[in-house]
């Protein structure tokens, strides 16, 4: 296990010189989250305890993993009990939900059914983020429909909404007495002009609109004591950063990102410290529908703690051949953790905050 040493505000926990947060107890709904900016609650009383957050990479079910969903229980089969053991666990869901649509001018095209929700429920899975190049994959009738899906099944999420307020609205939680706030985005540029969420027009949230990006993660400071950003970017079939990566990281950093996570490239990046925010660029592929790109995947454990340093643990796992994530061990466990370390080099990252 990685042991980082942080100050006790470095990640926005404890006492510090801002303003007490004024987050909403519980989670936000998926209809009110964009009213929530606008009229938070009190955050929930009683002293902070450990927190425990996941974070996986890119997730959908269609290929070969659209069969998984016959028995959404066991659809992540064992992996899910590490997904299952944090208090909050956060993936990329890469699919639009819809069986109606018209396929978008590109290269791929995924979608699902409503299953899929009950399959992540039933793994362990606290939210999604939706702000990716598949959510539109069928125009917006299929937009229209996963927002449906996901709101029906009472399915937590980020990223997309039926104007620019509700896409870039966070997920707010309170979790053993501290305040979260989540924010998914995408840096994709594919059909992002017709794609992105505007005053009039549903869609996501893209950082094709940098003001508005850096715009809601200051809002979202205001709310909590935690903010996570959770972006689809980087180059596919890269495992370093790639500039506009770079370039954004330290953007979200300084509007008051404590956490930014990675997906998209098909490949884990490296993840650390930049200044004081705890950055993963890249969580790979996690339960994927080809053998395609790289088969190395994991499990990213934060553990924040309210008086000892944060510890980081990656459970390193590989895509099996029916697109499940399963956890490696003993030798080949300590080879992959050793990858995912040495990524760090060329992401710029530091082991502990500067």
């Amino acid at each position: 296990m990685l042991i980082i040493l942080p100050a006790a505000c470095a990640l926005g926990l404890f006492a510090c010189s801002s303003p007490a947060p004024t987050a909403a107890s519980g989670t936000t709904s998926a209809a009110s989250r964009a009213s929530h900016l606008a009229h938070p609650s009190p955050a929930a009383s009683g002293p902070p305890s450990d927190i425990t957050l996941a974070f996986a990479g890119d997730v959908h079910f269609t290929g070969r993993t659209a069969a998984l969903l016959a028995d959404p229980a066991t659809a992540f089969g064992p992996i899910a009990s590490v997904l299952r053991s944090a208090d909050f666990t956060a993936l990329n869901l890469e699919t639009a939900v819809t069986s109606r649509g018209t396929p978008e001018p590109k290269t791929y095209h995924f979608q699902t059914t409503p299953a899929a929700f009950t399959a992540l429920r039933d793994a362990g899975v606290s939210l999604v983020t939706l702000a990716n190049n598949h959510v539109l994959d069928y125009g917006q009738v299929g937009l229209a429909d996963t927002l449906a899906a996901a709101q029906a099944a009472g399915f937590p999420y980020v990223g997309i909404g039926v104007n620019a307020d509700a896409a870039w609205a966070p997920h707010v939680t309170t979790i053993n007495g501290t305040s979260i706030a989540v924010i998914g985005v995408s840096q994709v540029a594919e059909l992002a002009s017709s794609w992105v969420a505007t005053n009039t027009r549903p869609g996501e949230a893209n950082a094709i609109d940098l003001a508005r990006t850096l715009a809601a993660v200051r809002a979202a400071k205001r709310l909590a004591q935690i903010v996570i950003v959770f972006m689809h970017w980087g180059t596919e079939g890269e495992s370093c950063p790639d500039a506009n990566q770079l370039t954004l990281a330290p953007q979200l950093a300084a509007a008051g990102a404590d956490i930014i996570i990675g997906s998209h490239a098909h490949e884990l990046q490296g993840s650390g410290w930049l200044g004081h925010t705890f950055v993963a660029y890249g969580m790979g592929n996690f339960l994927w529908w080809e053998n395609s790109y790289s088969t190395a995947t994991g499990v990213l454990e934060l553990t924040l703690h309210p008086s000892a340093p944060l510890t980081e643990q990656f459970f390193p796992a590989v895509v099996s051949s029916t697109g499940q994530p399963i956890l490696l061990t003993g030798a080949a466990a300590q080879a992959a953790a050793a990858h995912y370390a040495s990524l760090r080099t060329c992401a710029g990252l530091t082991p502990g905050p500067t």
